[in-house]
């Protein structure tokens, strides 16, 4: 299969080429920095913000395979801290993209897939984006918008047969958390004595996660199949019970089970 991810300098793009290479697939990746090359592995210098780097990068997959099997949805980036305290600069930058930068890769792809009346296409979620975070908010919020736009992908393009999965994953030790843009300041800490102690918590989650290669070799196995499940969650039990917790519970007492994790 001829396979595009976005975002394969690190963490699970890059453990994904590797595993979706090793496995014969011809697969095309997209960075915006120099880093270590997968023998094997085209890769693409790409902006996912920049609407012409997006339109080259999916035209030189096709000038050269002609036809693109599975699009992987894959960058993204974290803005945390306490709302209050987010600059709409932030805000911006956060949606633009984890979710704009899905949306413009899929605006050259989807017409492809459709002439093929095929492709399968994975977006990265979260379980972020499937509860709101205390200080994640942005990013649950950017989480949530890719869950909405691909139920609604979803049905509109049933007929050309083309898949839509959402991957939702948990906590993972990769580089996500050292590049995480927080906000501090006394300011900030002073208005919201829980911040420090919550985002140690989850910095903690982060780093003592599950190792990315777990995930490739899931996607691995989902890649394959003919009809894939609309969502994945990939995570810890502890992550998978609260996920289904969230379904399962009140609004009120899944918020209190939250508040109580994250210390706020």
């Amino acid at each position: 299969m001829v396979i595009l991810i976005t975002g394969i300098t690190s963490g699970f793009g890059k453990a994904m080429a590797e595993t979706l290479s090793r496995a014969g697939h011809s697969v095309y990746g997209t960075h915006r920095r120099d880093c270590e090359r997968i023998p094997g592995v085209h890769y693409i210098q790409a902006e996912v913000t920049d609407d012409a780097s997006v339109e080259a990068a999916v035209r030189e997959v096709m000038d050269a395979e002609g036809r693109i099997d599975v699009f992987i949805s894959n960058a993204g980036m974290g803005i945390g801290g306490p709302l209050e305290f987010s600059s709409l600069d932030d805000a911006r930058r956060q949606m633009d993209v984890n979710w704009m930068g899905m949306v413009r890769f899929l605006h050259h792809i989807l017409p492809v897939m459709r002439a093929q009346r095929s492709g399968k296409i994975l977006c990265f979620s979260s379980i972020g984006g499937l509860m709101g975070l205390p200080f994640q908010g942005l990013y649950s919020a950017s989480k949530f918008a890719i869950e909405g736009y691909c139920e609604a992908l979803r049905l509109e393009v049933k007929d050309f047969g083309i898949k839509v999965v959402v991957i939702e994953p948990g906590d993972f030790a990769t580089g996500f958390t050292a590049m995480r843009k927080s906000s501090d300041g006394a300011e900030v800490h002073a208005a919201y004595p829980k911040y420090a102690a919550s985002l140690a918590g989850i910095e903690k989650d982060e780093t003592t996660g599950l190792k990315p290669e777990y995930l490739a070799a899931k996607i691995a196995r989902i890649i394959p199949r003919k009809n894939p499940a609309h969502h994945y969650v990939i995570a810890s039990p502890l992550q998978k019970l609260a996920v289904f917790a969230k379904w399962l519970l009140p609004g009120k007492c899944f918020a209190a089970i939250l508040s109580l994790y994250y210390k706020v």
